[in-house]
């Protein structure tokens, strides 16, 4: 009903929208940001130009980042890039590449274009990252892409709400990666489908943005279609550090209807991962300790930032990776690296055994710079573990946390790190 508390999804989409923005209707809004990558960016060029698009709605709110395949791994890559630039360049939109690029989940955020109260589109699943800020973020196809591009606007149907609540305090060896998979693991890789989770609580608050950011990123894996932050003092803070336009802070009503509720105590959290092949196969650490893995990846838009790879870099000082593992290590953007490298971090990593590479995807989506032989299986910082996610059919994905992925790297085996650093 017009008027009723609204829910942070619900509040976003009627300050878009002339229609009523109640749970289940189609409302028509218009788009702050849309964009697309290296995979995405073509097919929707292409679609672009079949519907008589002449040129984008506004060049400084829509975007391509090559960020997946490369730098470009073979042929096929290099003329996915090629598409991709030339439209980008002859549009005028903004665009980014080898050598002044990043994970464009990550780097997006740097670059001040995911605000919140935003509405922001892009031809990626993992999209929802930005309601980290307090902005409506969600995965579309190409098609859906190419039709913002043209008109500046799409379609939405409201999302119900799910409330996650993360009571108390987690301890120094909890981030947002095992708060995320923890939630997964109760509700389900369904447990969220086409809803908003919306978070709160005393833990939520106490979260640095880096893990909101994770934790926003994987809710695309319990089906979500979003995943919202009501904006605090710590968004705020690093919006307006970083904003490349203004901005207008949403926030849910008092009284707001959700689909349904969920409760955490954080302080009882442990380290968890997510064993295959489901981001919601939760389960501590610890219980893990007889597996062993021969690969380890760092990185990623889901914690390649700058607190994951400190907490990766910390961990690993005046250690070494086991003989049987091989550790890649790559921040999710430029500003992470040059971060990284001033502070010693990247020395730290390639003394103990570990390769660092330039900001891409990489190994994430099975694209390059790890592939898995069959039989073979990675402890990753990473958001899927599905079969052949990550290369053979045969190999096999474990997620996790910087933490326990820096010292799985260590013994050689799913390590709970209060095993090793305590």
């Amino acid at each position: 009903m017009p008027g009723s508390p609204k829910t942070l999804a619900e509040a976003i989409i009627a300050a878009y929208s002339k229609n009523d923005a109640a749970p289940g209707a189609i409302c028509q809004v218009n788009v702050d940001f849309a964009f697309a990558n290296d995979i995405t960016g073509p097919p929707a060029a292409e679609e672009f130009r079949k519907m008589g698009g002449a040129k984008v709605f506004d060049p400084k709110r829509c975007a391509i980042v090559l960020d997946h395949f490369t730098p470009n791994k073979d042929i096929a890559s290099a003329g996915l890039s090629k598409a991709a630039r030339e439209f980008a360049l002859a549009q005028g939109m903004r665009f980014w590449e080898v050598g002044r690029v990043g994970v464009e989940h990550a780097f997006l955020p740097e670059q001040g274009l995911a605000l919140p109260g935003e509405i922001i589109i892009g031809a990626d699943s993992h999209t929802c990252t930005y309601g980290a800020l307090g902005a409506l973020a969600t995965g579309v196809g190409q098609t859906d892409l190419a039709a913002v591009w043209a008109l500046g606007e799409t379609w939405l149907r409201v999302p119900e709400t799910i409330k996650a609540v993360f009571n108390g305090q987690p301890s120094k060896w909890i981030g947002g990666k095992d708060m995320i998979i923890s939630l997964i693991g109760r509700i389900g890789v369904e447990g969220a489908r086409y809803k908003s989770i919306e978070f709160h609580g005393e833990a939520i608050s106490a979260l640095p943005m880096d893990d909101r950011f994770t934790m926003a990123n994987m809710v695309i894996e319990a089906g979500g279609k979003c995943g919202l932050f009501p904006p605090d003092a710590k968004t705020l803070e690093y919006a307006d550090s970083r904003k490349a336009r203004g901005f207008t802070p949403i926030y849910p009503d008092d009284g707001a209807q959700y689909a349904g509720a969920v409760e955490l105590d954080a302080s009882f959290i442990e380290p968890t991962v997510a064993l295959p092949h489901l981001p919601g196969n939760a389960k501590p650490a610890k219980e893990c300790a007889d597996i062993e893995i021969n690969q380890v990846f760092i990185g990623s838009c889901t914690n390649g930032r700058l607190r994951d790879i400190g907490l990766a870099a910390e961990a690993l000082r005046g250690k070494h990776v086991h003989d049987r593992v091989r550790l890649m290590v790559i921040p999710a953007s430029y500003e992470v690296y040059n971060e990284a490298l001033e502070r010693g971090w990247i020395r730290i990593f390639t003394e103990a055994g570990a390769s660092v590479c330039t900001p891409t995807c990489g190994p994430c989506m099975g694209g390059h710079l790890g592939i898995l032989a069959e039989g073979e299986r990675c402890v990753s910082t990473s958001n899927r573990n599905f079969v052949g996610r990550m290369g053979h059919p045969k190999s096999e994905i474990i997620l996790s946390g910087p933490l326990v992925a820096a010292a799985s790297a260590i013994t050689g085996r799913v390590t709970d790190p209060r095993e090793v650093f305590e």
